[in-house]
């Protein structure tokens, strides 16, 4: 069933399959600008609630807590009770402390409940993470969480709420820092708590589709690895060293093609890297834009690369261009240094000197076209893994744009 709204102001269509995801939006910008005073309301809401949302500070309904101080001495690196910092929550502990001093510091200090909101302070600041009651020990400082005994914001709610802060606003100085007068002194405005878990239904229900979607992702490139891995490794053995990387591929200085206003717009070419980023955001130019067909881009510093089969602009001269006489060698060749893992702690450039000097594994040429039709399959898959990924995160932002104060 298709659902449809009208007000004066928007016409929001979507579908009512599952409440999380496709529940009724309704426009709350009636209720703003009707020649009374302006409501503090957000701009999208769930048809059937009404009324101004509350406003307060965080501090007032909250407290910001931290665990006891854990020394480097007290950490190892293999067993115990997982020890997160700033790098690693969210993800796999590289430290550990005793079950003993967990036992003590646990009864003795501040600990989180299960399912308050844990944030980091400092390095990626502002990242949220929910603690899920498993026993693990957090870094001082760098990781608080919010103490919520009133329970007038649901900790769901507040974790998307604070999700959509912008930390970089709270002070002026060059490395980001968020201080616990930051947290406590934060404005925030919350609904009517029913309001609040519909609310986290649907964004929750966004988070478990963008996590579905990285464990694809995940698995696909770990697939993609291996095949590298086993294919590579047979032809080092079946047919040897008989070219080098320079003897199959060509390179074009990056100079035509650099952008010259890196003030990014939203749409129009994109601006490449060879690193992890990638797309670094768009360009309006139209001139000095590449467009020759597919290519690698190689970053000459770090040694990254990436295959490319768009048009784009670049934003630093440290990029070679390099080209191959079909699609298909190009391909071949491309997931054979990715294959190398190539990297380097020389800041240096290494493409002339050395890159296109290292020894490649050629066989025949129907060979390399099997193989790179069998790579360019899994790169379409990845692709539009990704994009439905991406796709769903950007619907996340507008839903926190719009569904929140």
């Amino acid at each position: 069933m298709i659902t449809t709204i009208n007000n004066k102001h928007k016409k929001l269509n979507f579908s009512s399959e599952r409440e999380q995801s496709q529940a009724c939006l309704n426009s709350a910008e009636h209720e703003k600008n009707q020649g009374r005073k302006v409501l503090n309301v957000p701009n999208l809401r769930f048809p059937e609630f009404q009324g101004e949302w509350e406003k307060c500070k965080l501090g007032d309904l909250c407290n910001v807590l931290m665990c006891k101080r854990i020394l480097a001495s007290q950490t190892n690196t293999e067993e115990g009770v997982p020890f997160y910092k700033i790098g690693t929550i969210g993800n796999a502990p590289d430290a550990y402390i005793s079950k003993e001093l967990f036992d003590d510091y646990k009864t003795k200090y501040n600990y989180p409940h299960k399912g308050e909101v844990m944030i980091t302070c400092a390095g990626t600041v502002g990242k949220c993470v929910i603690y899920d009651g498993k026993d693990a020990y957090y870094q001082d400082s760098n990781i608080v969480w919010i103490d919520n005994p009133s329970q007038c914001i649901s900790n769901s709610f507040l974790y998307h709420l604070l999700a959509k802060v912008d930390w970089r606003k709270l002070n002026s100085t060059t490395i980001i820092r968020i201080y616990n007068d930051d947290l406590r002194n934060l404005k925030l405005s919350y609904p009517q708590i029913e309001e609040q878990q519909k609310i986290s239904r649907l964004l929750s229900f966004l988070d478990e589709r963008i996590a579905t979607q990285n464990k694809i992702i995940d698995k696909l490139q770990s697939l993609i690895r291996g095949i590298r891995n086993d294919v590579f490794g047979k032809f080092r053995k079946s047919v040897g060293v008989n070219a080098m990387v320079g003897e199959v591929l060509s390179y074009e200085q990056p100079q035509p093609y650099i952008v010259e206003d890196t003030e990014y717009t939203a749409e129009g070419i994109p601006v490449l890297t060879a690193n992890k980023a990638f797309v670094l955001g768009y360009t309006s130019e139209t001139d000095g834009i590449y467009d020759k067909g597919d290519c690698i881009i190689f970053d000459d510093f770090t040694l990254d690369c990436k295959y490319v089969d768009f048009p784009f602009k670049v934003k630093s001269s440290a990029i070679k261009i390099l080209t191959a006489k079909d699609k298909e060698l190009l391909r071949y060749t491309f997931e054979f240094m990715k294959y190398l893992d190539l990297s380097t702690d020389e800041h240096k450039r290494h493409y002339i000197a050395e890159t296109q000097n290292q020894e490649l594994f050629l066989p025949t040429a129907q060979v390399v076209r099997t193989i790179a039709h069998a790579f360019s399959a899994l790169s379409s898959r990845m692709k539009t893994v990704t994009k439905q990924r991406d796709l769903f995160e950007l619907q996340k932002q507008y839903l926190l744009r719009q569904m929140f104060i």
